[in-house]
C-alpha cells in the first residue's frame, strides 16, 4: 500500500482520505500547527506540515475545501512535492476525458462524477459527490464543485470559483460560452442562466448577483 500525504484534517481531508484508501493507498494526513494537531480524533496518521520534508518522495493531496486556502497550499510547495491526482473508481468519463483529468495535478475526483467529453480541467480542481459536468467545458485551476452541482454544455468557470451544493450552471448559446467570473460563489441550490461576474455571489432561481 502506497503513502500519500493529504494536507488538511478538517472532514473533506478525511473524504479524500476515503478515495486514497479505495485506490489502495494509506492516507498521512498533515496538520497544519499543533493545535490543529492536538484536535486530531479520527483515525489515521498524522504530522505536522513542518515534517513534510521528510516525505519528498510520496504523492501529495491537498483536502483543504476553501479554493484561496487550497492556492496557497499548492504555491508553497510548488516544485517541491508531486501532486497526485486522486479520482474515486465509481467516476465515470466520456471519449478521452480521463486522460484529460489524468494530465493535470492536485485533482481530486469523489463517488459519483461524471464527465462528459471535451472538457478541460484546471489544476488542483475538487469535483465532488456526484457533480455533472457537460460537454465543452472549461473549469480553470481551484475550483471547488460542491456535491451534486450540475455544470451544462459550453460553460467557462474561472479560477477558485465555488459552485454551491445542487447548483445548475444552464448550457451556453451556440459558440458562446456561459462564463462565470474568477473567485465567484454560486449559492447551493441556485440556477444559473447567464453570465456572472468575478468576484461576486449569485443566489436563487434565476441566480442573481447579492454582492
Amino acid at each position: 500500500m502506497n503513502l500519500i500525504g493529504i494536507f488538511g484534517t478538517s472532514g473533506f481531508a478525511r473524504e479524500v482520505g476515503d478515495i486514497a484508501l479505495e485506490l489502495g493507498h494509506q492516507p498521512l494526513y498533515i496538520a497544519r500547527d499543533q493545535a490543529e494537531l492536538d484536535a486530531w480524533n479520527f483515525p489515521g496518521n498524522v504530522i505536522l506540515e513542518s515534517e513534510v520534508d521528510g516525505y519528498r518522495e510520496i504523492g501529495f493531496a491537498i483536502g483543504i475545501g476553501e479554493n484561496v486556502t487550497r492556492q496557497k497550499v499548492a504555491r508553497r510547495f510548488a516544485g517541491q512535492l508531486k501532486f497526485a491526482n486522486l479520482i474515486h473508481p465509481s467516476a465515470t468519463f466520456g471519449q478521452g476525458q480521463r486522460q484529460i483529468v489524468e494530465a493535470r495535478q492536485g485533482v481530486v475526483v469523489c463517488a459519483g462524477v461524471r464527465f462528459t467529453n471535451n472538457i478541460q480541467v484546471g489544476d488542483f480542481g475538487i469535483f465532488n459527490l456526484n457533480a455533472t459536468i457537460g460537454h465543452d467545458v472549461i473549469v480553470d485551476e481551484f475550483v471547488n464543485l460542491a456535491p451534486g452541482a450540475h455544470i451544462s454544455g459550453n460553460v467557462h468557470i474561472g479560477p477558485r470559483c465555488w459552485i454551491g451544493t445542487g447548483a445548475a450552471i444552464n448550457q451556453g448559446q451556440g459558440d458562446t460560452k456561459l462564463h462565470i467570473g474568477a473567485d465567484t460563489v454560486i449559492g447551493s441550490g441556485s440556477v444559473v442562466v447567464k453570465a456572472c461576474e468575478p468576484n461576486s455571489v449569485y443566489v436563487g432561481i434565476p441566480a442573481k448577483k447579492i454582492k
